[in-house]
């Protein structure tokens, strides 16, 4: 008896399934997400290092037939993998796996965008090729039990990526097999670079959309790798970080895990969005304004602080810095009421009441707290001596404290509004209209009209 590795049950499970054998719940959660990430890609095409990296890649590249989001220039299908996935990642605002601390669609939807569109492929397979990919993104993520300090979107999103664009391209068994292991042979990306809130972080995305696009190519001209990717020797979990193989496969093609993705409220790292609930609940309740407090308190995870808990300094990327920073997160929530795509300008950044306001705040761990996102109290000593406190026991986004489909149309609104080059009303129309029926669409190749965009 042969007995198959991961890496080779992975390929059959991507040939072997359709548009016709998805549950259509999973239809549905890719639909919402690609709307959600198409939105924030959009919006991303004029944050912080979007424009240097543009110049980087057209420099570099010839013409080709893959579109780049907000722009007319089109370019070869990895370069525009790789500017939307910066795109798609650059605000934060994308949707995230909790179990593996993975954002799956900011590397498989650049990815299969790309290839979707150059194969003039039916919005059918686009939509096949974006589930399969996004699920196996979360399953290597989730699979994964510990974590060297690796960037966990880049390194797992990048076999989401190329699974997809292995299926875009029609790959036979074997040489998806090799695309997961070129994928491999790519995967990279730091928590250094959120460490360090560098530009570069917005890039890692990017980077791992391109890898999924050029393993599939490469696989395709017959470029070979390692079968046993996963459990091997020197496999992903023996030096990336322990991890189970039988966990990535087990419901493989039974059950998506991509239908516990979170979708993100506010622009910013998901470890802040509880505590902004729960500073916009106090804020509207007691109608608070900076000059009513005298002090503030969170208390929130171990993990949560890792990522949030840090001393604000808005340095020398203010607004990578506001996304990490729970003190900015709860001032601004208090004083503007909303966290949106405004408050993550360098000039809300700079306010001078909200700065006053989030040196008010200390932050506290509760080390016994396991979440990851969730929970968070928060206590506000008001100046005339009243204490308000909130405890907020969910992230926003997940099914117990889920968003409409009227939020989620309003958040893509925000979004296509914004950007290098905003969308009118009636283009945002068109285009939820679209992508809520993308597996109507015949060719991919025309599904990016807008109306002039």
């Amino acid at each position: 008896m042969v007995i198959m590795s991961a890496t080779q049950q992975l390929a059959r499970h991507i040939c072997a399934t359709d548009y016709e054998n998805l549950p259509r719940d999973v239809i549905e959660t890719a639909k919402w997400f690609l709307l959600d990430t198409f939105g924030t890609a959009w919006a991303g095409t004029d944050a912080p290092g979007a424009e240097e990296l543009r110049q980087t890649v057209f420099s570099d590249c010839g013409d080709g037939n893959a579109s780049v989001l907000a722009a007319r220039k089109k370019a070869p299908p990895g370069s525009a993998a790789l500017l939307n996935g910066m795109y798609a990642g650059a605000l934060d605002y994308d949707g995230v796996y909790e179990k593996g601390s993975v954002h799956p669609d900011i590397v498989t939807f650049p990815a299969a965008l790309a290839l979707a569109e150059t194969q003039r492929a039916s919005g059918r397979d686009f939509l096949t090729a974006l589930a399969i990919g996004n699920d196996i993104a979360c399953r290597s993520g989730g699979a994964m039990v510990a974590n060297k300090g690796w960037f966990n979107t880049a390194t797992h999103g990048v076999f989401g990526a190329a699974a997809a664009a292995a299926k875009l391209l029609g790959l036979d068994e074997e040489a998806t097999a090799h695309a997961l292991g070129l994928a491999f042979a790519q995967a990279s990306g730091t928590q250094q670079a959120l460490a360090e809130k560098s530009i570069v972080k917005r890039m890692l995305s990017g980077l791992a959309a391109r890898a999924g696009v050029f393993a599939a190519q490469a696989a395709k001209n017959g470029i070979t790798a390692p079968r046993e990717v996963f459990e091997g020797k020197y496999g992903f979990y023996a030096l990336y970080g322990k991890g189970e193989p039988t966990a990535l496969l087990d419901g493989l093609g039974e059950h998506y895990v991509t239908i516990k993705t979170v979708t993100k409220k506010y622009p910013s790292c998901t470890a802040n969005h509880v505590a902004i609930d729960a500073a916009l609940a106090l804020a509207n309740e007691h109608d608070l304004k900076y000059s009513d407090i005298d002090a503030i308190t969170v208390t929130i995870s171990p993990f949560m602080d890792s990522l949030v808990g840090g001393t604000f300094d808005a340095g020398l990327n203010p607004q990578v810095a506001a996304q990490f920073s729970i003190q900015y997160s709860i001032a601004c929530a208090i004083q503007r009421r909303q966290l949106s795509i405004a408050e993550i300008q360098p000039d809300v950044i700079a306010d001078p009441e909200i700065n006053a306001l989030l040196k008010k705040i200390k932050v506290i761990v509760e080390p016994q707290w396991p979440g990851k996102f969730a929970p968070c109290d928060l206590e506000i000593l008001a100046r005339d001596g009243r204490r308000l406190t909130h405890h907020a026991a969910h992230t926003p986004g997940t099914p117990e404290n889920p968003m409409s489909i009227g939020d989620l149309k309003a958040k893509f609104s925000d979004c296509a509004s914004s950007g290098v080059n905003p969308m009118s009303i009636g283009q945002c129309n068109n285009a939820i209209k679209t992508i809520l029926a993308i597996e109507t669409v015949k060719d991919m190749a025309e599904a990016l009209d807008f109306g002039g965009t």
